[in-house]
């Protein structure tokens, strides 16, 4: 029984190892593909405030801070209908702005997001922080080829992110923006309820695994780069490993996976 149970698990680790390295190699391509325009909100004009880190790095900050409890491509665009209102989105004109004012905007004529008077308070401190400490330029949260880690925490210290988000910028930053850090140990995975799934049904964790699982579980898996597994996976769930009637015959990890060949 015991020597049955340890090829069991040999083979599960073999198998284990070959998920891991697909979806490595899928992050290692993303990550050295040639630099150009991320697609944030699907709309030109909110896309290319996003992308200028030359003039605007503080919208992009915003956005992530804005990047809860709704779907992302509505974070997204809360910038550039500021921009809007406003005619403008620099740093001069934010740092003007009351609370009480981002707060008008943020909800009328309609609203940006669920929660306007949460929303809009982290909207007001994200913009005092960035021009007490950063001296109204946002770039200097990833300047000077910092530590993966350094750039986490600077994004942590803005009300309302916490390690799910501040881990996507730091991702986005190294990966589509190809901004140089010192290494990525500290970039996790970002678990939303695609790379839970996909986690789940590759056989990484179990189905109904914590999110502190799933970060471990991508730590343990490729230490010195937890989260170039993040967008690999989330394209899966986004694509073919739908909630209900998954596309397996269409992903490329049909052969490894659990589930598409049950």
């Amino acid at each position: 029984m015991a020597a049955r149970e340890s090829v069991v698990n040999r083979t599960g680790t073999i198998i284990e190892s070959e998920i891991r390295d697909r979806l490595v190699g899928r992050g290692q391509a993303l990550f050295d593909a040639p630099h150009g325009p991320v697609q944030f909100a699907k709309l030109d004009e909110a896309d290319r405030l996003l992308n200028d880190l030359d003039r605007h790095p503080h919208a992009f900050v915003i956005a992530c801070v804005m990047n809860r409890q709704i779907k992302a491509e509505r974070a997204w665009l809360i910038p550039h209908a500021f921009a809007e209102k406003l005619g403008g989105f620099s740093m001069e004109t934010l740092a003007r702005l009351s609370r009480a004012e981002i707060r008008d905007f943020m909800a009328k004529p309609a609203p940006l997001h669920h929660f306007v008077e949460k929303m809009s308070g982290h909207f007001w401190s994200a913009v005092q922080r960035m021009a007490t400490d950063y001296g109204g330029d946002a770039s200097g949260i990833w300047a000077g080829r910092p530590a993966s880690a350094a750039v986490v925490y600077r994004f942590l210290e803005f009300d309302g992110v916490g390690p799910k988000i501040a881990s996507m910028a730091a991702n986005i930053l190294a990966r589509d923006f190809k901004i140089p850090f010192a290494d990525y140990y500290s970039i996790d995975i970002s678990a939303d309820v695609h790379v839970r799934r996909v986690f789940g049904r590759l056989g990484l964790c179990a189905p109904g695994a914590t999110i502190e699982q799933l970060v471990y579980k991508a730590r343990a898996l490729h230490p010195a780069f937890p989260g170039i597994m993040d967008l690999p996976s989330w394209e899966i769930g986004r694509n073919w490993c739908k909630p209900r009637s998954p596309l397996c015959g269409e992903c490329y990890m049909k052969d490894l996976c659990p589930a598409a060949k049950s």
